[in-house]
């Protein structure tokens, strides 16, 4: 197992006291492009998405080892773990987002929307009441590298909504150029949500009232090429994926710090024993480091 060298950069002084190990453990590597981070407590593993390759691989936490999770995948890229224990994906050579139930069947939860194929959805969160919020930007149609080359349907690139009782899908908002990584606050009360080809590369924040997205402003730019991922911590920050590590922001979107990783990232997500391992999905590889903060639980 390789080892890289920790390097938390601090910015501001609320970054200050922001540490962890000293030195991050690469835990697989090989791949064409990671993505999707999401960890699993009652197993003790990860999975985690290698687009280009169409498989998503799953890492053991109690052995080490790393293995074929499922392949071929539909090209997955994004997932989340929903409240009742089962991942949710985002598949972008399906063009749909998924669950995957604890009998290892697929339920399709959305694949359309006024009866137009998405181009591709990218990533994907759940709020409390149920609701699943996911990004379709038009990578995995763009190419044959990450799914499969097409025009798209819909003409654009939005943000959805996919309603908790009737399954029902609607756009939440329609004025990005690719949307992509997003996260609520910690009291679901704001809606953090990535646009990549920005330039620079920026996160918007949203207000959220009762399923509906109001505001948008620019929340923070990227000074290192395209933000993708987003999570915060239970102190609030903003930790966004970045061409040079993860860059961190306070509630007030105030760059604090960052920490830099050897490879391009493009998403991280918060696990183990304490909820305070830090794993993060980067170019062909993912890694993981074990921090002083913590992610939130349900």
């Amino acid at each position: 197992m390789d080892m890289v060298k920790a390097r938390f950069e601090v910015l501001d002084e609320r970054f200050a006291r922001v540490n962890g190990d000293e030195w991050m453990r690469r835990l697989h590597t090989g791949c064409r492009w990671t993505e999707g981070p999401a960890y699993f407590p009652a197993g003790r593993y990860l999975v985690f998405s290698d687009i280009p390759n169409d498989r998503v691989l799953r890492w053991d936490e109690t052995t080490g080892a790393v293995g074929v999770f499922r392949e071929p995948a539909g090209f997955h890229n994004g997932h989340t773990v929903d409240r009742q224990g089962r991942l949710v994906s985002c598949e972008q050579g399906g063009r749909r987002v998924t669950r995957t139930e604890h009998d290892g069947t697929t339920t399709v939860l959305a694949e359309t929307y006024q009866g137009k194929r998405f181009n591709s959805p990218n990533d994907v969160v759940e709020s409390s009441d149920g609701a699943l919020w996911f990004t379709d930007p038009s990578y995995g149609i763009d190419s044959d590298y990450e799914g499969h080359q097409a025009e798209s349907e819909i003409g654009a690139c939005h943000v959805y909504r996919v309603d908790p009782v009737d399954g029902s899908v609607r756009i939440v908002a329609d004025d990005f150029t690719r949307p992509n990584g997003l996260a609520f606050s910690l009291d679901e009360s704001l809606l953090y949500i990535a646009d990549t080809r920005q330039d620079p590369s920026h996160i918007r924040v949203f207000s959220v009232n009762e399923g509906r997205l109001s505001g948008g402003g620019i929340f923070a730019t990227s000074d290192a090429g395209g933000f993708d991922g987003i999570r915060l911590d239970t102190a609030g920050r903003v930790w966004a994926a970045a061409h040079d590590g993860l860059h961190c922001f306070a509630p007030d979107g105030t760059r604090i710090g960052k920490l830099r990783v050897p490879e391009v990232c493009s998403n991280l997500t918060f696990g183990g024993p304490r909820w305070n391992d830090l794993f993060i999905t980067a170019s062909s590889s993912v890694y993981t480091l074990r921090v002083n903060f913590s992610g939130p639980r349900f």
